[in-house]
């Protein structure tokens, strides 16, 4: 499972000219999901997500996370992060989840993120969406549990 995780002041996503989700400060989280991912990776990515402590301090070290700074979180599915860009000119999407198991997980993603205390805003599954966002920073971190899941946690 990959993640790219973007500090902002602000983001939302559109659907069909109409704006289904939309927060202030907070993380903007484009979601990929691969066809080895599993409903314990999205928990291990969920919680390092939401943990992270990536908004500055008074003396301005990122030092805070989203709970001290009253944040809200976005969550958007990306396949595209599963992208294989090694031949010709055009990507190949074989490597991301089909889209029965993509969306099982998204919908589990979403859930534990409310579960452990952020509700998050988001998009639809599959759908053409249009995100904006307004980059705090900018910080933008690449999130993958195969990475991850091989070190050991820190706090």
């Amino acid at each position: 499972m990959r993640a790219v995780l973007t500090r902002v002041s602000s983001a939302s996503v559109t659907i069909d000219n109409q704006v289904v989700g939309q927060i202030g400060k907070g993380f903007l989280i484009l979601l990929g999901i691969g066809p080895e991912d599993t409903e314990e990776k999205c928990r291990y990515l969920a919680e390092k997500a939401l943990s992270l402590r990536i908004f500055e301090d008074d003396q301005g070290k990122m030092n805070l996370g989203l709970d001290q700074v009253g944040g809200q979180v976005l969550v958007v599915s990306q396949f595209t992060l599963y992208g294989n860009c090694r031949k010709g000119r055009r990507p190949s999407f074989t490597e991301a989840a089909p889209p029965q198991l993509g969306n099982k997980l998204y919908e589990k993603f979403l859930s534990i993120c409310a579960e452990l205390g952020y509700p998050p805003q988001h998009g639809q599954f599959g759908a053409d969406m249009k995100v904006a966002s307004v980059n705090d920073g900018p910080v933008t971190l690449i999130l993958d549990t195969d990475q991850l899941m091989d070190t050991p946690r820190r706090s």
